[in-house]
C-alpha cells in the first residue's frame, strides 16, 4: 500500500473514526483502524461489536492495499503532522507515515484477526443534519449515566411517518423533541433505543454537513445506521423497556410564568454558589416577579428576583440547579416559560419565541420536596 492525502483531510477523518474506539478492548485488534486504499480514496474503519465507523477520503492511491494500526495513536500522530501532503506506505509488517521532514514508523495488527464490519442496512430516508445535530443535543442531555440502568442510558427514537420524535429520561428529568425528516416509505414506523453516547457523538459530528442519511434496521434487526459527508456510523440498539413518558407530561396547567433565559440562567448560576451539594435552588413565582434563593440557616445564603409574566396561581418550587441549568440551556430560546400544577408535581420547560411558546421541544423537571 502506498497512498498521499492531505494532511487536514487525514487528521479530521481519523479522529472521526478512532472516536468511538474503546479505551480497554476485550481484544488487542479492537484498539486498531483499519486503513484500506483503492482506485481513488482511503478509508478509515474501526468497530468494537457494537458500534461502527468509517470515514472515506479522497487520496493519491499509487498501490492498493490495507493494513491495521494503532488507532489513538495514529490519531495523534495525523494531528501533530505539519500542513503538507501525508505518505503513507507499507513496508512488511510496518506501516511508514511521512510528511515532510516529518517520518513515523508504526508496527501493524494482525488484520486476519480483525472482525468484519457490519453491513449498513438501507437508507429510509433523509434529514437535515443541523436540525437533526441539534435536536440530539437537546435531548441527550436528559439521558441517565448509569450503566446500571441500561435502558435509560439510550434515547427513544419514535418514528412514525415523516415525524422523528426523541425522548430521553434519568428519572429526574425528560427531554422530548420533535422533528420532521423525509422518508423513503411514507408509512414507515419504528420504535428505537438508541445509545445516547453514540447517538449523540454522531450527530454532532454529522451535523456540519446539509443531509443525514438514517438507515432503520429490518424487522427483528437489531442494527440502525447513519451516513453523511462520506462518513459512516452504525450501532446496535439498546434491549428493554423505556418508560411510558408521555403519561408524565400534564395536560394542563395552574401557573404559566415566563422569564428571560439568560437573566434566569446568569442568575441561578450565582444562587447556586452557596447551594451546598444535593442542596436545591428555591423558585417563588409571585407579583410579576422571580425570586430565587438558596442556603439556610447558619450557613451562606443568597437571593436574587428577576421580573416574570406570569399567569395563574403563585408557586413556590425547588429544583436541583444543574439540572435546571441543562434544561436551560437546551431550550436555546430568548425565553424560557414554566407550566406549573403543584409544587410537588412535574413542570415543564419549553422555549418562547415571538411570544409564542416552541412545544416541539419539552423539558419536565421534578422538583425537589421543600422542607422548613
Amino acid at each position: 500500500m502506498k497512498i498521499r492525502v492531505e494532511r487536514d483531510s487525514l487528521a479530521d477523518a481519523v479522529a472521526w473514526s478512532a472516536r468511538t474506539l474503546p479505551n480497554r478492548p476485550s481484544l488487542p485488534v479492537l484498539a486498531g483502524l483499519v486503513v484500506e486504499a483503492a482506485a481513488d480514496a482511503v478509508s478509515l474503519s474501526g468497530f468494537d461489536y457494537e458500534v461502527s465507523t468509517r470515514a472515506t477520503l479522497d487520496a493519491d492511491v499509487e498501490t492498493a492495499g490495507k493494513t491495521l494500526v494503532s488507532g489513538r495513536l495514529l490519531s495523534d500522530i495525523a494531528r501533530s503532522l505539519p500542513a503538507q501532503p501525508v505518505l503513507i506506505s507499507l513496508e512488511g509488517n510496518r506501516a511508514i507515515i511521512t510528511c515532510g521532514r516529518t517520518s513515523f514508523t508504526l508496527p501493524t495488527l494482525p488484520i486476519e484477526d480483525y472482525p468484519a464490519l457490519p453491513d449498513m442496512p438501507d437508507s429510509s430516508g433523509t434529514v437535515d443534519a443541523g436540525i437533526f445535530g441539534h435536536a440530539v443535543t437537546q435531548v441527550a442531555v436528559a439521558a441517565g449515566r448509569d450503566d446500571t440502568l441500561p435502558t435509560l442510558t439510550g434515547i427513544r427514537v419514535e418514528v412514525d411517518g415523516s415525524s422523528i420524535v426523541l425522548a430521553a429520561t434519568d428519572r429526574y428529568r425528560l427531554a422530548v423533541r420533535e422533528i420532521e425528516w423525509a422518508p423513503s416509505d411514507s408509512k414507515v414506523h419504528a420504535e428505537l433505543l438508541v445509545p445516547a453516547k453514540t447517538l449523540a457523538d454522531t450527530a454532532k459530528s454529522l451535523s456540519g454537513g446539509s443531509n443525514v442519511s438514517l438507515s432503520l434496521p429490518p424487522e427483528g434487526e437489531r442494527l440502525m445506521g447513519f451516513e453523511g459527508d462520506n462518513r459512516r456510523t452504525t450501532t446496535r440498539l439498546l434491549d428493554g423497556e423505556f418508560p411510558k413518558y408521555r403519561s408524565l407530561l400534564p395536560n394542563e396547567s395552574s401557573t404559566h410564568a415566563t422569564v428571560d433565559t439568560a437573566s434566569l440562567i446568569e442568575a441561578v448560576k450565582r444562587v447556586a454558589l452557596v447551594a451546598e451539594r444535593n442542596t436545591p435552588v428555591r423558585l417563588t413565582f409571585a407579583h410579576s416577579e422571580l425570586a430565587l434563593r438558596a442556603g439556610a440557616g447558619d450557613d451562606a445564603k443568597a437571593e436574587e428576583s428577576l421580573e416574570a409574566s406570569i399567569e395563574g396561581d403563585d408557586i413556590e418550587i425547588a429544583f436541583n440547579p444543574g439540572y435546571l441549568l441543562d434544561g436551560l440551556a437546551a431550550i436555546n430560546a430568548a425565553q424560557a416559560q414554566f407550566a406549573f400544577t403543584q409544587a410537588t408535581r412535574p413542570a415543564v420547560m419549553v422555549g418562547v419565541t415571538d411570544n409564542a411558546p416552541i412545544p416541539a421541544y419539552q423539558y419536565l423537571l421534578m422538583p425537589v420536596r421543600l422542607t422548613g
